[in-house]
């Protein structure tokens, strides 16, 4: 006799998921994909499998991609030496050509190529396609070619959603000079997100989520407003490299994204657990609770 047990559980998962799949459908998530969860071969599988099926159950999945590993790596095969300024990339011309070919060419087409092999159509994109983002360059000292995000071209980017298309966009722009120029990945979500004022934006990292104590995995915070990120902040407790990271995340809310997320991306299919469970993972920025 067949032990239905493990399929009724299937089942009720499947039952659990149905209002969110029903809430989402049609709306635009902005996810941004990064650090160390691109290293390796099945954390990459698991990403690529969760945006596949957010796109087969009627989401609209956009995804902006980093990859300053790889290029710290690239510029170290070539000898070059890796430089940062307050966190930033200092991105001379030699650097910038580097920073075009692994973002724009290995990273992005290898995604797309995943996506590829799951039958459906994904475009491979920076910034400089269609004038996709337009920036300011960064005067923060002699940093080089180093922008912001200014414009983004959302029409573009819609009219390849109508065509059922998953973008894969990597953080390259164009300035006003036509120089090519280098984009923090995390500003580049945001800015798409608030652009196309997408009804989520999805941060995957290596850590739970914000913690009160960041030695204390059990320490999550799970919610978020702007009041609270602000106080967060000034006492402390988001400190170090998780400031910039909120910063962006409140940015995003304060610019219309409905709801921002910081969740593992190491963890097996976190973005099903976070947007089709009711309990979800990471932590939630809203702008009121």
């Amino acid at each position: 006799m067949v032990n239905l047990e493990k399929y009724l559980e299937k089942a009720s998962t499947l039952v659990e998921a149905l209002p969110y799949i029903k809430k989402f459908s049609g709306k635009k998530i902005v996810v941004k994909y990064g650090g160390s969860s691109m290293q390796e071969a099945r954390m990459i599988e698991n990403i690529i499998e969760d945006i596949v099926l957010m796109r087969l159950i009627g989401m609209k999945p956009i995804l902006v991609h980093g990859g300053g590993l790889a290029i710290t790596q690239m510029l170290n095969d070539l000898q070059i030496k890796s430089e940062f300024l307050d966190g930033l990339r200092v991105t001379d011309e030699q650097t910038i050509d580097v920073v075009q070919m692994v973002l724009a060419g290995k990273i992005n087409k290898n995604i797309v190529k995943l996506i590829g092999q799951h039958n459906l159509e994904a475009v491979g994109l920076s910034g400089l396609d269609a004038n996709l983002l337009k920036v300011d360059k960064v005067k923060n000292g002699d940093i080089g070619f180093v922008g912001t995000v200014k414009e983004v071209n959302t029409k573009f980017i819609n009219s390849l959603l109508d065509q059922g298309i998953i973008p894969v966009i990597a953080p390259i722009g164009i300035d006003d000079e036509g120089n090519t120029c280098n984009i923090n990945a995390d500003d580049v979500a945001a800015a798409i997100a608030s652009s196309l004022k997408s009804e989520k934006l999805i941060f995957l990292t290596n850590v739970v989520g914000v913690l009160k104590d960041k030695e204390d995995p059990n320490s999550l915070i799970t919610l978020i407003d702007l009041k609270d990120g602000e106080k967060l902040i000034k006492s402390k407790i988001i400190s170090d490299g998780m400031i910039p990271k909120v910063d962006c995340c409140l940015k995003a809310v304060k610019d219309g994204v409905k709801n921002v997320h910081i969740i593992d991306g190491t963890i097996q299919h976190s973005m099903i657990l976070e947007l089709l469970t009711k309990k979800g993972i990471g932590t939630l920025f809203k702008e009121e609770k």
